[in-house]
């Protein structure tokens, strides 16, 4: 029992290691007009998403941060304007897609140091969640809630496996799809340059003999 404890204890700190070093860090240079920086991440649809981005400085600066998020598709999902410290955004997918976290930092004035530090830390799924709300909630053992946002991170990795895995199969199809429709086509097309070569013999030999010449 006391093993178990252990193994589930370094699986857990370990899974929290993992989550503290997804956090991304960057300055962002102030520039005039539109200059996005943008980071991709894939979701699955129906996903819990919880987007915190910080950063340094302050109002009237000289800068001003915008973030706007949106996916490949077209779905938009938040925008914030002008952030200063923590500026957190949460939604919930809308399809299988990439979504994109894009920064701006229009330059506004004349600072000593155009540019801004930026924390991002992108939370998908069972990581997005608020387990400590969920504990109180559920009366949950401290224990019982790791690992039942560890069993929620196993389902969501089978979950995407299984899409990645149906993903692949379709790109096979099309693959042996267009595979077959390329054969026929050259098929077709060596049939119609034999016609086309047989039509183009007979032509000519009805025309030499119309002329006498064979």
């Amino acid at each position: 029992m006391a093993v178990a404890g252990t193994l589930l204890q370094r699986l857990c700190a370990l899974l929290l290691f993992i989550a503290a070093t997804s956090a991304l860090k960057f300055d962002l240079e102030a520039k005039h007009g539109r200059n996005e920086r943008c980071i991709r991440n894939f979701v699955a649809k129906d996903t819990l998403v919880v987007v915190t981005a910080t950063s340094d400085g302050h109002k009237g600066d000289g800068m001003v941060v915008n973030i706007h998020i949106k996916d490949a598709v077209g779905n938009e999902y938040g925008r914030a304007k002008d952030i200063v410290g923590e500026s957190r955004q949460v939604f919930t997918s809308h399809a299988d897609a990439a979504f994109d976290v894009c920064f701006e930092n229009q330059l506004t004035g004349r600072p000593n140091n155009p540019n801004r530090h930026i924390e991002l830390d992108i939370d998908i799924g069972a990581d997005a969640k608020d387990w400590s709300a969920i504990q109180a909630t559920e009366k949950l053992k401290p224990i019982e809630a790791e690992l039942r946002r560890i069993e929620e991170t196993i389902s969501e990795i089978v979950t995407e496996m299984d899409y990645l895995r149906s993903r692949e199969q379709k790109l096979r199809d099309t693959n042996e799809s267009t595979n077959t429709r390329v054969k026929w086509f050259g098929v077709g097309t060596t049939m119609l340059l034999i016609g086309l070569w047989g039509w183009q013999i007979m032509y000519l030999r009805a025309y030499f003999r119309s002329k006498h010449l064979i």
